[in-house]
């Protein structure tokens, strides 16, 4: 009898922020920009990163949480036209365990001067893992980080 599982699960997040389509691009686009907000939990210890924003390219992010728990980010990025969408596949591993596999598409709207941010993620919970709403729970806290540095 096989332990294995996978629970499937999507979500969709909007934001809309008075700045330009290029500037919130940019936030994902740019190492530094990104480093603003990606991973910047309170309490939370960088361990390693690798960032390669191209078709084709790999992003690695992994770190410490207050409670010792390490998580590890591993992204392929599939799609990119600038300033309008991104396409990822990306990977989580939680203390060396994979616990999912997701695709997740961010588009980029003009709205007015501004720009609507949609984050859609299709995601799959593998052998167990009960996310309990916390992958959304935890976008959700990064797209709010992402707008304190886009208005500041």
């Amino acid at each position: 009898m096989s332990s294995r599982s996978a629970v499937h699960g999507s979500f969709t997040i909007t934001r809309n922020w008075k700045v330009s389509s290029a500037k919130v691009f940019a936030a994902f686009a740019d190492e530094a920009a990104k480093d603003k907000w990606f991973g910047g939990l309170p309490g939370w210890e960088k361990l390693k990163k690798a960032f390669d924003f191209r078709e084709g390219g790999h992003e690695h992010l992994s770190g410490r949480h207050p409670n010792g728990m390490v998580s590890a980010f591993d992204c392929v990025y599939r799609d990119i036209i600038p300033n309008e969408r991104i396409v990822y596949s990306y990977v989580m591993h939680l203390d060396g365990k994979k616990i999912s596999v997701s695709q997740a598409c961010i588009e980029f709207k003009a709205d007015g001067a501004g720009t609507k941010l949609v984050v859609r993620e299709d995601g799959i919970f593998l052998d167990g893992y009960d996310d309990k709403g916390s992958r959304e729970h935890g976008t959700n806290l990064l797209m709010d980080l992402l707008g304190k540095t886009l208005e500041a």
